[in-house]
């Protein structure tokens, strides 16, 4: 499979050789400036786009195709659009804001944003080969299942109003006032819009890639493990919470849950623990702390984290 990231990463890895770092500054730092940069484009490209597409569809008719659906139906696709993009939970940001922007309800950006990090294609190859077809399906259908009744549950509670103004607003007065009978106005709002959004996140982008590159170099295997070994019956709570700090998407995480079931950590807590740091991660909060306020990332944070405590509990009992 290509990685359409690999010029940034190459990048990354040219500019932490020229500085002649090694060991785990090294690793932090190239973390860092891979992601730092990923994230950005992510960021301006997605708004670019969808802004763009904002222009041909009017925000009522977005609304009512995904508003107007069947309790649950606009969630599980959002769910399911979320499971085939390879995104880490703080590259799904800016997409999960375009669709904000474009008057998507916030339930169903929820489901997209909680399980694009949980599920893509790089990570189902990867678990049918260590885990098998029967673990693979289960896990699949698993994080689907945590995005779509997440969302849903976030929908109902209407949630909207602890949402950043100035950044998830769908659509500014000039928006509405400007004829899009040239496609270069469209080009041209597209950018504007993108440009306005990158300005007023960016130091939000560096700040949660920079605590999580600390995190992802700094924190050893060893440590993770010696903790979740000795929770007990609490073993799950325990391995979502500790996963939250880090930073990673599942396929990067998934050696190491491998690693903690090879040593005798139970399946589910394993995986839990692969779903909290991809799914959950302290950066993801930073980053989102500037489009929602604290007690709205506290109810998503929370909702999501049951979540995934019940589906290790699953795990351990069915297998």
């Amino acid at each position: 499979m290509v990685d359409i990231f690999y010029p940034i990463l190459a990048f990354s890895t040219f500019i932490v050789n020229l500085l002649g770092v090694e060991g785990r500054i090294a690793e932090s730092l190239n973390f860092f400036i891979y992601d730092s940069i990923k994230i950005m484009l992510l960021l301006f490209f997605m708004i670019f786009i969808l802004s763009i597409i904002r222009t041909y569809i009017p925000q009522k008719t977005i609304k009512k195709i995904l508003s107007g659906k069947k309790l649950g139906i606009g969630n599980f696709l959002a769910a399911l659009f979320g499971s085939i993009t390879p995104f880490c939970s703080c590259s799904s940001i800016p997409i999960f804001l375009s669709f904000v922007r474009t008057g998507v309800p916030l339930g169903v950006t929820f489901s997209f944003l909680i399980t694009s990090p949980i599920i893509n294609e790089y990570l189902v190859a990867l678990m049918l080969f260590s885990f098998g077809l029967k673990v693979t399906i289960i896990y699949v259908i698993s994080g689907l299942l945590i995005g779509t009744i997440s969302g849903i549950i976030i929908g109902k509670l209407k949630l909207e109003k602890y949402l950043e103004k100035d950044i998830v607003d769908s659509r500014t007065k000039k928006d509405k006032e400007i004829k899009y009978n040239q496609f270069k106005k469209r080009i041209d709002f597209g950018i504007s819009e993108s440009k306005s959004i990158v300005k007023k996140i960016w130091l939000w982008i560096i700040i949660g890639v920079g605590v999580g590159a600390i995190i992802h170099g700094f924190i050893p295997e060893e440590l993770i493990h010696s903790i979740i070994s000795k929770g007990g019956i609490f073993t799950v709570p325990i391995a979502v919470i500790l996963g939250l700090p880090l930073y990673a998407n599942c396929a990067a995480i998934l050696p190491v849950a491998e690693v903690l079931f090879e040593k005798g950590i139970p399946l589910g807590t394993a995986l839990a623990f692969m779903m909290s740091t991809s799914a959950l991660s302290f950066p993801e909060m930073v980053i989102l702390r500037r489009a929602m306020k604290l007690k709205l990332i506290a109810i998503f944070f929370g909702i999501v984290g049951i979540s995934i405590i019940i589906t290790g509990y699953l795990f351990n009992f069915i297998i």
